[in-house]
């Protein structure tokens, strides 16, 4: 039986979809591009949570819509989104 760790926790980072670079396959978000739930700047994503969620216009996504870096979250053909689309991360961390 796995060992679970006592504690778990949520990070949230948002921004909309209009901070991403990059066309196609190529288009990703920097983490600098987020704000916390603080409201303050983030610096980098969480370098080893248990897993993430993307959310985007509210709606949870799939496994395989992103991958993700402590520096950025890539989004494949997230360059055909409306810039003002909210982008949402949550990250369990534990």
């Amino acid at each position: 039986m796995p060992i679970v760790k006592p504690f778990m926790n949520s990070l949230r980072f948002s921004t909309t979809a209009g901070a991403g670079t990059g066309t196609g396959a190529a288009y990703n978000i920097l983490a600098t591009a987020f704000t916390t739930d603080a409201g303050a700047v983030a610096s980098a994503f969480p370098a080893s949570p248990a897993y993430y969620n993307l959310y985007i216009n509210g709606q949870i996504q799939t496994g395989d819509a992103s991958t993700i870096t402590t520096a950025a979250i890539t989004i494949p053909d997230g360059d055909t989104l409306s810039a003002l689309i909210p982008i949402v991360v949550e990250f369990v961390v534990n």
